[in-house]
């Protein structure tokens, strides 16, 4: 294609084009219409909400059922039920420091990030950060980040940690992390073509924490109990700065 040539403005019919060329032109042009009607819709749908204290409630029933949905994907592969879930979530209720970022279409909850601080989490998570000499009262703890399938793609990752870490500033905290399911590379599950969220996350200032993981149980798709999984902490300092 010509520098500057824009199919958009092309005539429908080339002086002297080959037919098949004429077709290609009419196809293209449409291609860039449908995808210019796609992302202006993008824009107009997904609205980002922070949400703390008691406006946290009303969200945990549809997080609960996103959890199942998406943790059953690649790596996580969580063979989960909605009742676990939402009884699991209701800690963020108890915890003033809590976070709820959510992504809405319209009025229904398609994606949502939650933090809250390190201090307030569960043993399993907590405790390897303090045998490793890391202050759970100085960190704020980023959990899960789920959205659904057709919504990636579009930033939305970014705003749920833009989001948490104002959540995080806010407080005070100077320092967030998270943790990642380690898989091994010759997973039977693992989809080709898979590619990892490390750079994604690495340009957001993380960097995972040599030797540090913890231990969480799950049951796996498949698997008839659950089996302990070890997730890599990931740590950003300087959120002040």
């Amino acid at each position: 294609m010509k520098p500057g040539f824009n199919p958009e403005q092309a005539p429908y019919k080339l002086p002297d084009a080959p037919v098949q060329c004429i077709f290609r032109i009419s196809a293209m042009r449409e291609r860039i219409k449908k995808k210019k009607r796609s992302n202006e819709a993008d824009d107009v749908a997904v609205t980002i909400n922070t949400l703390t204290g008691n406006e946290i409630e009303a969200v945990l029933e549809p997080l609960a059922r996103l959890r199942v949905e998406v943790f059953r994907e690649w790596p996580y592969l969580y063979d989960g039920s909605a009742a676990y879930e939402a009884e699991y979530l209701s800690r963020y209720l108890q915890s003033p420091g809590a976070v709820v970022v959510g992504a809405f279409d319209g009025g229904k909850l398609i994606g949502a990030a939650t933090g809250q601080p390190l201090r307030d989490e569960v043993d399993d998570i907590r405790t390897p950060y303090e045998a490793a000499g890391l202050d759970p009262a100085e960190i704020y703890y980023f959990a899960e980040s789920v959205l659904t399938r057709a919504y990636r793609g579009r930033g939305i990752g970014h705003a749920f940690f833009e989001g948490r870490e104002a959540r995080a500033r806010a407080l005070g905290f100077d320092a967030a992390t998270f943790c990642a399911v380690i898989r091994p590379e010759n997973h039977p599950r693992r989809p080709d073509g898979h590619r990892s969220l490390d750079p994604f996350w690495r340009k957001r200032g993380f960097a995972p924490v040599d030797g540090l993981t913890v231990g969480f149980d799950w049951p796996d798709v498949g698997e008839t109990g659950s089996s302990r999984k070890a997730l890599q902490v990931w740590l950003r300092r300087g959120l002040l700065c």
